[in-house]
């Protein structure tokens, strides 16, 4: 076999599932026949041309799980067969940052279904040392969910938060549920959420949400409320508006700092108050995706039922109505997650 049928976003707005080339596997490479792969807000984000632009037309998708199909002649510890999962942040592996787990700021660093090539294909090739072994027992569906849950864990070190620390989440969409069900197992309290859109809200109440706020006028008068008269510990924006990283700054106690997740344009800009950040001793923190051991534990968590998923596996389309999946994705807010089947 020399083609696969892909997904190829062409250019923002329009995908083409057409035949492309099979990838290629080098000798240090896998070759993974995907299952399930996830549309994440960073798809939207490219599909919409916001992100990643100059590298279309890109076959995107990341979120992705599937079977070995192929080694590469230096692979050893894979078995063609295997139930697997993927990192997708691939750095040269040898400097500073990537010595430190921050592929992302390597000089050399690529994105599976980002920068090259990713999973909206019947198959895709990673570095074998970044594959990941999964539980046979397992569902496919459930697998596509460790790279998102990697990246509200990997927030959530960024973040240091500690029991019974106080945590505002602005936006109850799909990252920002995980958040609230991963701030549940570091122990904050209370969680408070910001969401305007009435479904979510309750979607954010059945996840862990002690408290919801869907007037965002009474966010600041709420929030003190509930951490006595102090603002909360952490801020964690997860939905990538100016306005809300300008809410999140007036959101947090003295000491307290900025968890910033949520993607903006890559002009947007928030004028802080520098005398008053110094005084006040605040700080933001960034984070963006899971690498690393970040992908392990996300696994772990998945696998031992610690994230409540059913939101997030209901709605799966097959690769050939991909357009229609992401055309409709405004008008399905109650699926927080949708799934391309392979």
């Amino acid at each position: 076999m020399e083609t696969m049928k892909a997904a190829v976003l062409a250019e923002p707005g329009r995908f083409d599932v057409k035949d492309v080339p099979l990838p290629q596997v080098g000798p240090g490479d896998a070759l993974i026949k995907v299952e399930r792969c996830g549309i994440c807000g960073t798809d939207i984000h490219i599909f919409n041309g916001h992100y990643a632009a100059d590298k279309l037309p890109l076959v995107p998708g990341h979120e992705f799980a599937g079977t070995i199909a192929a080694v590469g002649s230096d692979v050893g510890h894979l078995s063609v067969g295997a139930k697997v999962i993927a990192d997708i942040n691939i750095g040269c592996g040898h400097c500073y940052y990537c010595r430190r787990n921050e592929f992302l700021n390597c000089a050399e660093m690529q994105q599976v279904g980002i920068t090259r090539d990713g999973a909206f294909a019947e198959y895709v090739s990673v570095p074998a040392q970044l594959v990941i072994p999964a539980p046979e027992s397992a569902g496919f569906e459930l697998l596509a969910l460790v790279e998102p849950v990697a990246c509200v864990v990997r927030a959530a070190r960024k973040a240091g938060v500690s029991f019974g620390q106080s945590v505002v989440i602005l936006g109850a969409g799909p990252i920002g549920n995980l958040h609230i069900q991963m701030m549940r197992l570091v122990g904050a309290a209370p969680i408070i959420v910001v969401e305007l859109s009435e479904e979510r809200a309750a979607m954010a109440r059945a996840a862990g949400a002690d408290v919801v706020i869907t007037d965002p006028a009474a966010a600041g008068a709420t929030v003190r409320e509930w951490t006595g008269g102090r603002g909360a510990d952490v801020v964690i924006e997860s939905v990538g508006l100016p306005a809300l990283y300008k809410q999140a700054f007036e959101l947090i106690r003295p000491g307290g700092h900025v968890a910033a997740f949520g993607l903006t344009g890559p002009d947007d800009t928030v004028a802080v108050n520098i005398l008053d950040t110094i005084l006040r001793e605040n700080s933001i923190k960034g984070s963006v995706a899971g690498m690393g051991e970040d992908m392990h534990d996300a696994l772990t968590l998945l696998s031992h039922g610690r994230f409540k998923v059913d939101a997030f596996t209901n709605a799966a389309y097959p690769l050939a109505s991909i357009q229609d999946a992401f055309d409709s994705l405004a008008a399905r807010p109650g699926d927080l997650k949708t799934q391309i089947v392979i």
